[in-house]
């Protein structure tokens, strides 16, 4: 049985043609298990051990690993509303947002591989932080980042996924924009 030389190439992520449908689900399946299970474990963990010991600091405080329960959404947004509703736009809002997420990296042909993996780490993180509000009512937050005064808010590994699935399609498309405004007229 003859090989096809294409069958034994490695995808493209910069190429809009080189993902079938099965590469396609396969590494949306690998970016969704790889994240939200690196999630959730690391959330476990958290709650075992920092749930009784407040702050832990390392190098030179600019880490701290400290316990936070998230009721809100990024940095604690909407953390006040009253519970039907924070749980109708945290919960089955974003659900729903996220299963059109899926639906569309699934099915869009227009993604590069790079794309997709951009929107899976998004739909990752999401995911992640969702099976926290359904199951606990809260998302588990345990990670901050600074320097002296200055630090970011308590987050977690979804949201990193997240953010870097954020970074990656802001760089893409300022790279394509960089590239098309270099085209010889």
């Amino acid at each position: 049985m003859p090989v096809n030389s294409k069958d034994l190439e490695p995808f493209n992520l910069f190429n809009k043609n080189s993902m079938t449908i099965s590469k396609r689900i396969s590494l949306v399946i690998i970016v969704l298990i790889t994240c939200v299970s690196c999630d959730q474990s690391s959330k476990s963990v958290a709650e075992s051990f920092l749930s009784d010991a407040g702050a832990f600091s390392f190098l030179g405080d600019s880490l701290r690993l400290q316990l936070a329960h998230n009721t809100g959404a990024f940095l604690s947004f909407g953390a006040t509303l009253p519970v039907e509703l924070r749980t109708g736009l945290f919960s089955a809002g974003v659900g729903l947002m996220l299963l059109a997420l899926l639906a569309y990296l699934l099915f869009s042909k227009s993604l590069s591989g790079l794309e997709l993996v951009a929107l899976s780490l998004l739909l990752a993180g999401g995911v992640g932080n969702l099976i926290d509000r359904i199951f606990l009512g809260y998302v588990v937050d345990f990670i901050n980042i600074g320097i002296g005064s200055l630090r970011t808010g308590i987050f977690n590994v979804a949201d990193i996924a997240v953010s870097a699935g954020a970074l990656i399609l802001m760089f893409d498309a300022f790279g394509k924009q960089k590239h098309i405004g270099s085209k010889p007229a």
